[in-house]
């Protein structure tokens, strides 16, 4: 059974040394990422194989799901547990279909509920929306109402998940509004101590 997403959602920072990736990784995992996304924007191809081959141990090791962003083919080549996909990024049911139904699937909604309607008919399993705040990794990003997860939460059966300028002292609101999980870069790994920082992340979350 797949994993259903919920809780701290880390997304890894662009880092050249798969050393320190993983150092910080571990620290945010120790904290209680329930996810793991590995998402490098400036890596070549064998940058990303070495580093998500390295990832999927440790996340393995933890028995918490690695989503690939953005890389039907990576996600593909090191049975990773799933893959996430933003506009342009490739077609969802495409990518169901040579995933197939045992991984996860999720696709980024910004503002749009009818995108993630879309999403859901072509085989996600979770959408994201955002940005609900200002963000130094995408500050240009377009802005989302915390209506829309209310309504998110009354129109699909799937998990939604919020991201953009999420720190622990705005996540309540979030969750409040519907959000089954918070999508966060910055406010975990561009901390000094960074499994505290996802340990305040994952108190904000009850545990089954």
């Amino acid at each position: 059974m797949k994993p259903r997403i919920s809780g701290l959602y880390a997304v890894t920072p662009d880092l050249a040394d798969t050393a320190e990736l993983l150092a910080k990784v571990e620290a945010a995992l120790a904290g209680g990422a329930r996810v793991l996304q590995y998402r490098n924007k400036s890596a070549g191809a064998a940058l990303r194989l070495e580093q998500g081959r390295a990832l999927l141990a440790r996340c393995r090791e933890r028995r918490v799901p690695l989503i690939i962003n953005d890389d039907l083919d990576l996600a593909a080549e090191l049975d990773a547990d799933g893959l996430h996909l933003g506009s342009g990024d490739g077609a969802l049911a495409a990518a169901r279909l040579r995933l197939g139904p045992g991984k996860l699937l999720g696709a980024s909604c910004y503002n749009r509920l009818d995108n993630a309607l879309a999403a859901a008919r072509d085989g996600a399993d979770y959408v994201a929306f955002g940005g609900f705040f200002p963000s130094s990794v995408k500050p240009g990003a377009v802005r989302a109402p915390l209506a829309l997860l209310q309504e998110a939460k009354q129109r699909l059966a799937l998990p939604v998940v919020a991201i953009g300028g999420i720190t622990p002292d705005n996540a309540p609101q979030l969750i409040a509004a519907g959000a089954d999980g918070v999508a966060v870069i910055s406010a975990v790994f561009g901390v000094p101590d960074i499994r505290a920082a996802a340990r305040l992340f994952d108190a904000l979350f009850p545990r089954s």
